[in-house]
């Protein structure tokens, strides 16, 4: 099966380089910079589970063509347009040589968006969890030992799909990776959404690790109060999470002395661009539309939007 992966940032370089590390035919497409990186140094991936370097195929978009059975798609959100641009030229046409487009993006307002683009057929779920970043000098860094990813079939995917993601599956059972073919992806998309809507917000709203937020007076309740409102909505919306994985949230959200915090905040703090809309944003406005107190929601919200005026201001002067 050959793979594309558009972004070899943190999530795509550790997710399709440790498929690469097992000998997959992964090809990466990637913007100039990160060629050069590429081309010098390989792949270079530091992490709990073991570091390693490997040496990759890349293409840049001027280059990309047709013949891929899948496309992992691992940008931001505020680049899901440019990403669909990017990755058009390798979605082929016609049967047997169309590929499938699977999203890693964080919530999941953007599933709507490629199905409008590619068409509900060729569009799979997926979904992944890891603390990581790209450094400065091209290393993917894992900052903790996180390292899930889910796939699977979404109601309108076609059938064709199916064997594209056993392979992917088999693939993934010889790395360490923490891999699940799910029954039902859109279920783990909401649990995913609900963890990273809360921390997401709550991190950036209080400037603050999930132990700092536990050190204040109020932190807690609030932390409570913004994970009972992203349940609910859930819930309100077919897809109420279940307990094993809210056990699981609570252990991780309601951590003392814990150091996690979203990637939102680390953006934050780097001056960098924000998914505000589509992972916090979205989220609120699910939450009125279900009928739910959006409790701290609504002051996060507001809080990353003036962090964005202002960015934008201070850009342009």
């Amino acid at each position: 099966m050959k793979i594309l992966v558009l972004g070899a940032g943190a999530t795509g370089g550790y997710f399709a380089g440790r498929l690469a590390q097992q000998g997959a035919d992964v090809t990466f497409l990637v913007r100039e910079r990160r060629a050069a990186q590429l081309a010098a140094n390989g792949l270079v991936v530091r992490s709990p589970h073991g570091d390693f370097t490997v040496r990759v195929k890349f293409v840049q978009q001027a280059e990309l063509r047709p013949g891929y059975d899948l496309v992992m798609l691992a940008c931001k959100a505020y680049d899901l347009d440019s990403g669909i641009d990017a990755i058009r030229a390798a979605m082929g046409a016609g049967v047997g040589a169309a590929a499938h487009v699977m999203p890693l993006l964080n919530g999941i307002a953007h599933i709507d968006r490629l199905i409008a683009e590619f068409g509900a057929q060729r569009v799979i779920g997926g979904t992944c969890g890891i603390p990581a970043t790209l450094t400065a000098d091209g290393e993917v860094r894992q900052l903790g030992p996180l390292h899930r990813i889910a796939y699977g079939m979404l109601p309108g995917t076609s059938a064709d799909a199916r064997v594209k993601l056993e392979a992917l599956h088999a693939l993934y059972q010889r790395t360490p990776v923490d891999a699940v073919l799910a029954d039902d992806i859109t279920q783990e998309l909401w649990e995913k959404f609900v963890l990273l809507a809360t921390m997401a917000a709550m991190t950036s709203l209080m400037r603050g690790s999930v132990g700092d937020i536990m050190a204040a007076g109020e932190g807690e309740a609030l932390m409570a109060e913004t994970l009972q409102a992203c349940a609910l909505t859930a819930a309100r919306s077919g897809h109420p999470v279940r307990d094993k994985p809210m056990a699981t949230f609570r252990e991780i959200l309601f951590a003392r002395g814990s150091a996690l915090s979203a990637s939102m905040l680390r953006d934050i703090e780097g001056g960098r661009c924000v998914e505000a809309q589509h992972v916090v944003g979205d989220m609120l406005e699910r939450a009125r539309a279900a009928g739910v107190d959006p409790g701290p929601l609504r002051a996060a919200y507001a809080h990353l939007q003036a962090y964005q005026a202002r960015r934008g201001r201070e850009s342009r002067a």
